[in-house]
Formats: C-alpha cells, structure tokens, sequence
C-alpha cells in the first residue's frame, strides 16, 4: 500500500505539473494518510435532504453522498461518511475528524482562510420563494406590493423589498414563517431556495412550489485541509469537480434526487464540455 501510494502521489504530481513544489512546500500529510490507510473520511450533511440525509434503513443518501462516494472509487479506496452540521464542518476538518468534507458550504473568502475550497464550484444556491402552487406565480415582479413571510435578520428581505416593493413580514424563526404561509398570513416565503427545496423534498409541503428562477446565486465549495488545498489533494479534487462538471455528471445526480434544475450547472456544463463532443 506504501509503494502504491508513493506511486500515486508522482503520478498526479507529474500530472499537475508541480512537482517541485510539492516537494519544496507541499507535506500532502492528509493525501498520503488516506492513500496509505485506503480509507477517505468525508463530512456530510444528514439532515439536509436531499443532498445528505438518512434513508428509512438509517443510511445515508443524497446527491453530496453519491459525490462523496464518486470520489472514493476514483481514488480506488473505501469512504466513511461523517455526519456534521453547519456549526462544526470546518472544525471536524481542522480536527483531523475528517479528510475532507462536501456539506452544502458556501464559498466565502472568510472561509478560505480556515479550510482549502478547489475551484471550480460544484453547485450554487440563491434567493427563491415558496409559494401555493394555486397561485402560479411565474415573475418576481408579480409579488410586487404583497405580503412575503420572511425569517428576521435575513438579507434576503432588504433585497427583495428594494427589488420588487414586497412588504416582509418577518418572524423569529422558519417554522413561525413557514406555518403564517399555511395560514394564508402571506403570499410566499422568501429564503434560500436550497433550504426550500429540502422542504419541497421532504414530503410535508405537496401543495407548494418554488416557481421562480433564483436570483443572488452563491456558489457552494466542498473542502480541503487549508494546507493542502494548492497540493497533491486540492488540486485532485479540483480535478473531480471540473470532470463532474464537463461530464454532466452533476446534472445527472441533480435530476436523480429531483433537485430543481440550475442554470448554474448548465452553464458550466456548457463551458466545461469538450468541443469536440458536438
């Protein structure tokens, strides 16, 4: 296992074409210990369906787990999936808890500086709304001076009220918001349209919809040690999203979970495909 993960290393290294600075800079510590063990350790969500949540037999699925997976059968080695949560990805990774992890994470410049985020960006989330699908809304601009239940503190609703002239009303939490949507007390609810389609997913919200094009798109980055994000692991997994990219491999887990389709992915499928592929 040694010789095939020295091995390994060098090849990818000659691949990316860094090899001195691997070997000036780069320790590749996670990478060798995954390569030499054969096991991957990813953090994933197991509460946000349906990107990462547990089946009824308890296991978990979802469009990041079936990543999560892709990426250890590249790598030729087993995965061990790890649930987190918003609060304790980045230190999970930090910790050593995990390798790496794909959790539904923004990629923000504060979090760069704690965590390796390879480009390019695997999906996208942005503003949307939750509606009745009996009032069809199809235009931003048909919420114009109604009534849109929102969360408070949520950018989100500085945005559309300046947008579209909507009237927030606002409440503490996203089950006060959600359930004054039931009772009639507003229009629509405006979020992140990510949050919502877990929702849309969940089975409980049948008789809504989310029949808007996102706007605000804010891509999401799955994560690296910090360390390693310019060496031999970065550089591998910015390798694997670029392929699921160019493939439309995305597009196809995203229509497997019936995730509403982005125009976010089909842009970079178009810009990513060969040219030779028409």
């Amino acid at each position: 296992m040694k010789n095939k993960s020295i091995a390994l290393t060098t090849l990818i290294a000659l691949t990316f074409g860094f090899v001195g600075t691997a070997i000036a800079e780069c320790t590749n510590d996670v990478w060798n210990k995954v390569m030499s063990r054969g096991k991957v350790v990813i953090g994933v969500k197991a509460d946000y369906k349906p990107w990462g949540f547990r089946d009824s037999d308890g296991s978990l699925v979802g469009m990041e787990i079936d990543m999560a997976m892709d990426v250890g059968a590249t790598l030729g080695v087993e995965v061990e999936l790890v649930p987190v949560q918003s609060s304790n990805r980045m230190q999970f990774l930090e910790q050593g808890k995990t390798d790496m992890f794909i959790a539904t994470m923004s990629d923000r410049d504060d979090r760069r500086k704690i965590v390796g985020i390879p480009q390019p960006n695997y999906y996208t989330s942005g503003t949307n709304i939750m509606s009745p699908k009996a009032l069809a809304f199809k235009e931003w601009e048909e919420l114009r001076g109604r009534s849109v239940c929102g969360k408070q503190g949520a950018f989100y609703n500085k945005i559309v009220t300046e947008r579209y002239g909507v009237n927030i009303v606002a409440f503490t939490g996203n089950a006060e918001a959600k359930q004054a949507l039931r009772d009639k007390k507003c229009v629509a609810w405006v979020y992140d349209d990510s949050s919502i389609g877990s929702d849309l997913a969940s089975g409980d919200y049948d008789e809504f919809e989310m029949p808007l094009m996102s706007e605000d798109d804010n891509p999401w980055g799955l994560a690296v040690p910090l360390a390693e994000n310019d060496c031999i692991f970065g550089r591998f997994m910015s390798g694997m999203v670029f392929n699921w990219h160019q493939s439309g491999q995305l597009i196809e887990w995203e229509k497997k979970w019936g995730i509403k389709p982005t125009a976010f992915l089909a842009n970079y499928h178009e810009n990513y495909k060969d040219w030779l592929s028409n």
